[in-house]
């Protein structure tokens, strides 16, 4: 099946995509990104081999392949060679957020408790609306990271363990 965006470069395009592989000092996507469109080159001297191919090749899936011809076309040369932007997840809190969660975990527990709980820390948070939904594990994550941050500075020093 004939790719829906087809790679056609230019011989300035094709001549710098050389140069990367043949110094080596990119870094190993921007590499790889460019030896695969010079293997997907329908152009001039191109081989033009199918994305199935360039996918055994290269140790990718086809749909990787499949994405590097569509940035090609879609947005420039430029940014093909350039890692997918919006990849990754985004904060699930702000810095003002965080702030809030670590002063509330630092106030007296709600009564009838003796500490605060991860699942009652979420709770609270979405309950004072600092935030619209909240998991414990990322009231875990959070505090566990922010933890090892303040006990590197010395500001918190670690429960001893009774054994």
């Amino acid at each position: 099946m004939k790719p829906k965006y087809v790679v056609r470069l230019s011989a300035d395009e094709r001549s710098s995509l050389q140069l990367i592989v043949r110094i080596g000092k990119a870094a190993a996507y921007k590499r790889r990104n460019a030896q695969m469109l010079l293997k997907a080159d329908e152009g001039g001297d191109g081989p033009g081999w199918k994305d199935s191919k360039i996918a055994e090749t290269f140790d990718v899936t086809t749909k990787t392949v499949a994405r590097l011809r569509e940035r090609l076309c879609t947005k420039g040369f430029d940014h093909c060679l350039e890692r997918a932007k919006g990849a990754g997840r985004k904060r699930k809190l702000d810095g003002s957020q965080e702030a809030h969660l670590i002063a509330l975990t630092c106030s007296a527990p709600p009564e009838g408790r003796a500490r605060w709980t991860l699942r009652l820390l979420a709770g609270q948070m979405v309950e004072l609306e600092y935030v619209d939904e909240l998991s414990h594990e990322t009231v875990r994550q959070l505090l566990k990271k922010r933890n090892q941050t303040l006990a590197k500075k010395g500001m918190v020093h670690s429960p001893q363990v009774q054994r």
